[in-house]
């Protein structure tokens, strides 16, 4: 079963009098455990994309499945729900509390979220910190750290709730180019030990050749398609 199924998406905004399509039936398929990024110039569609993906958007028409859901058929409400369960954020700005620690921020999801008791929580923070990298920084706020720091924290936060699907976007926009370079690899180790689907919006060459499957956007139109999907 595909992770993400699209046919014929169509996504249109009304700004004063008029109508702006800004996605304009696409199909596209993602499979479970990959890399993928949708790239194209500023307003080609790239975050609205991400937003129907995400759920913090609804569909103009066509077809949107994530995880075999429809999302189109979600209220506000399921949107939020379904959202929290099974999907991840990353920002390119971090989006880090800055009154919570670091292991606070990453345990966050789980109380906003997940019905989780104390052990179990405090167990699955434990785990990510590990995983990043970050379990000596634990105690620290988001002031205190670098930017690469931040940014392996919002990958723990992301996964806190097991999220089969993170989406990024522009993740590496604020790093430098080494420590992009090893947020790029975080994620693909993150990828294989727990087999998320990581889906980046971007503009970064980098990602770009990191990607296993590449979707170009030009005005809300999909016009080249590189990789497995």
């Amino acid at each position: 079963m595909s992770l993400v199924h699209a046919e014929n998406l169509t996504k249109t905004y009304r700004a004063g009098d008029v109508d702006v399509q800004a996605i304009k039936g696409v199909d596209f398929t993602i499979e479970p455990a990959s890399l993928v990024a949708f790239v194209g110039p500023s307003g080609s569609g790239k975050s609205t994309l991400l937003n129907m993906v995400g759920c913090l958007d609804h569909p103009t028409g066509g077809t949107l499945r994530v995880l075999d859901t429809d999302i189109a058929r979600l209220d506000r409400r399921a949107a939020a729900r379904f959202r929290g369960e099974h999907i991840g954020f990353i920002f390119q700005d971090f989006n880090l509390i800055p009154v919570l620690s670091v292991a606070e921020n990453i345990e966050y999801p789980l109380l906003m979220v997940q019905a989780w008791p104390a052990d179990k929580r405090h167990a699955r923070v434990d785990e990510l910190l590990e995983a990043v990298g970050m379990t000596e920084q634990a105690d620290k706020r988001p002031d205190q750290l670098s930017g690469g720091q931040k940014q392996r924290v919002a990958v723990a936060r992301a996964l806190a709730t097991h999220a089969k699907l993170v989406l990024a976007d522009e993740p590496t926009a604020n790093l430098d180019h080494d420590t992009a370079y090893r947020i790029l690899e975080l994620m693909k180790r993150m990828r294989d030990e727990f087999g998320t689907t990581f889906i980046f919006s971007t503009h970064d060459p980098k990602i770009m050749a990191e990607a296993e499957v590449t979707f170009t956007l030009e005005d809300g139109r999909l016009t080249n398609h590189r990789g497995d999907a």
